[in-house]
């Protein structure tokens, strides 16, 4: 009988180079060592070639000069853009009307109903408070114009971003073919889009709130195809082995699981819209951020804290509101008759109420009612500025903490990456993304970053990279430490909330003031404003990501004698992954958008070209900058967050 003999083993690769990252590295080294001598003996210096460059500005410019010739006479202004700034200019006065109608006393009566109906008493009398302490710092009719501003804003930002977020979480496909679109609509800079926006819809409300919705509405699309796509598998197998079709599976299983989600949501596009109301200023939208803008056109920094003030005022209830609607019982929703006497019961209030204002006379803010606070706030800010700018005993001053930063770590980081050749800047960013995700997203990631040196600003673009480049790794640390601290103590968590709402809502003109009081002026308070503006989001999402880590994992661990912090590291932290990969999207994507803030503050580079191009009405320069911003955003989202599909995809 013949023998068989069985095959001689192959020989075990080392452990290292069994892993698929390694192969993909051994091949890019491979071509590097074969492409790298050749693009240095073509091109040895670091700058982009100037052949390879292509000059937009003729036919931007006679784009723009088209726009104002036919805005008055073409069908497409006529016909399609007027319906919609006049659907926007109606919708805001109904509710400006509205607000006018109930008076003072009417408005806040609802507000404190509507919260009492929600969450309670004690959030009711806070709500009545915030109501009140808008009209005692003489903000009242300014307040109700915001107001109306961002209820139109944001109804029209929920409804576009769960559409979007609807079809992205039902689609794997139509999920990438949206990501490059919500990219863009969240990294471009306010001051790249409103010139265009006002070139279009002219100077006023439509123009404002059409910005404030471009801004808003992807931070509910996102999270909302988040919660779609991570609903758990076995509830969606139970309700289709029941025969449920797929809208019943919708309805039914997808969107309630998502709740959390959603709501979150709905968190940060309010938001995200409140923080747009200094900028929406910048074209005649009025209300606080007019007011804002007023009192910082002349550096008058208790007048524009006056103003800026109710706005997070604004944000704190609608964000309490919102996250107690969330948090109201699964039963009492089954019950439509008893969840809606309530309400008619505060409205008829409301209407009470706002009847005896008007027969008294009293809609109107009494002016006698006001308090002052703007020459204070003032004395303490020179307060600052004299005695923590320099020259505080052993610790240097705030001048010498961002002398140092910009010499330890903008300068070398800077300096580093226009010294490189620009192709090995295109090897290092092909590297990555391929690594990190498939070759579709490191070309993605590539062509997106030639695009930069093709329009002309590559070494301007490599300084905004800089500068958020660090400011992101600031904001990672501080954010993801914040975020698990937040997740495992609930009354740190409550104590950061305001804390989070202020930073976030509060308008970057207001802080920035201070911030150039503290630090002078150039990169580092650049750097300084953009991790203000992106922190609160990162800290809410991871820990809204570890918050909804699975119970039974973690009772699981905690059974087999696992510590705290080995439960955080090999269960929390793998688990609430998507979460924590769209906190680093949504860091770079925040610092990136407080770019053009950082031009206004002596940063430089794209955002001052930005401004630059919205001050002086050339359409060319601000949408040059604000294509090369959203390039350098999506090649940083492409080289972070392919690694969530890659790992979908292999399970």
């Amino acid at each position: 009988m013949a023998t068989v003999t069985a095959p001689a083993p192959r020989p075990a690769l080392p452990g290292i180079l069994r892993h698929r990252a390694a192969h993909k590295l051994l091949l890019l080294a491979l071509a590097a060592a074969v492409l790298v001598p050749l693009a240095n003996a073509h091109w040895s210096s670091g700058s982009w070639p100037h052949a390879l460059t292509v000059d937009l500005s003729g036919p931007l410019g006679r784009a723009n000069d088209w726009i104002i010739d036919n805005r008055d006479s073409s069908p497409l202004f006529l016909y399609f853009f007027g319906y919609i700034s006049n659907a926007v200019v109606l919708s805001v006065r109904a509710v400006y009307l509205v607000l006018l109608a109930a008076g003072w006393a009417g408005v806040t009566a609802f507000g404190a109903l509507v919260a009492w109906r929600v969450a309670g008493v004690r959030l009711a009398i806070g709500t009545g408070v915030a109501f009140l302490a808008c009209g005692l710092l003489g903000m009242w009719v300014p307040t109700m114009q915001t107001l109306a501003l961002m209820v139109v804003a944001v109804l029209t930002s929920v409804v576009v971003g769960a559409l979007l977020g609807l079809a992205g979480g039902l689609s794997e496909r139509t999920d990438r073919a949206l990501r490059p679109v919500l990219d863009t609509m969240q990294v471009l800079p306010a001051f790249a889009y409103l010139l265009p926006v006002v070139l279009v819809f002219g100077i006023g409300v439509p123009a404002a709130v059409l910005a404030t919705v471009v801004y808003a509405a992807p931070p509910m699309a996102r999270l909302t195809a988040l919660g779609l796509r991570n609903a758990d598998p076995e509830v969606l197998e139970a309700v289709e082995s029941l025969g449920a079709t797929g809208r019943q599976r919708l309805l039914t299983a997808r969107l309630p699981l998502a709740r959390k989600q959603l709501l979150l949501g709905l968190n940060q596009t309010i938001m995200m819209a409140l923080s747009m109301a200094v900028i929406a200023s910048v074209i005649g939208a009025g209300g606080l951020g007019d007011r804002v803008y007023q009192a910082l056109a002349s550096v008058d920094v208790g007048a524009a804290l006056a103003a800026g003030i109710p706005i997070v005022l604004l944000a704190v209830v609608l964000d309490r509101v919102t996250a107690a609607a969330g948090e109201q019982n699964d039963a009492s929703a089954t019950e439509p008759g008893s969840n809606l006497r309530p309400w008619l019961y505060a409205l008829g209030a409301t209407v009470a109420v706002a009847v005896v204002a008007r027969l008294a006379g009293a809609l109107d803010w009494p002016s006698g009612w006001t308090l002052g606070i703007a020459e204070p706030v003032n004395r303490v800010v020179d307060w600052m500025t004299a005695h923590l700018y320099s020259g505080v005993p052993y610790l240097g001053g705030t001048a010498d903490w961002a002398g140092h930063f910009t010499t330890w770590v903008l300068d070398p980081v800077r300096d580093g990456l226009q010294w490189l050749p620009w192709w090995s800047v295109l090897l290092i960013v092909a590297a990555l993304a391929w690594v990190i995700g498939t070759w579709r997203t490191a070309l993605t990631a590539v062509l997106a970053m030639a695009a930069i040196g093709v329009l002309g600003v590559w070494k301007p673009s490599l300084d905004t990279l800089s500068q958020v480049l660090a400011a992101v790794a600031v904001t990672l640390v501080l954010g993801f430490a914040t975020g698990i601290a937040a997740a495992r103590s609930d009354r740190f968590e409550r104590a950061l909330r305001p804390v989070l709402d202020v930073c976030q809502t509060m308008p970057q003109f207001v802080y920035l003031i201070p911030v150039v009081a503290l630090f002078g002026v150039g990169r580092a308070p650049a750097v300084a404003a953009a991790v203000v503006y992106a922190l609160p989001a990162v800290v809410r999402i991871t820990a809204q990501g570890l918050r909804q880590v699975d119970p039974a994992a973690l009772e699981s661990a905690r059974s087999l004698g696992a510590t705290s912090a080995q439960q955080l590291r090999q269960i929390q932290l793998p688990l609430a992954r998507p979460a924590l990969l769209l906190a680093v999207n949504q860091g770079v994507v925040l610092v990136l958008a407080v770019v053009i803030i950082g031009g206004l503050v002596g940063g430089g580079a794209l955002g001052y070209d930005a401004v630059f191009g919205l001050a002086q009405g050339d359409l060319a320069t601000g949408l040059v900058a604000g294509a090369a911003i959203v390039c350098l955003g999506l090649m940083l989202d492409r080289v972070t967050q392919p690694t969530e599909r890659r790992t979908k995809k292999g399970a």
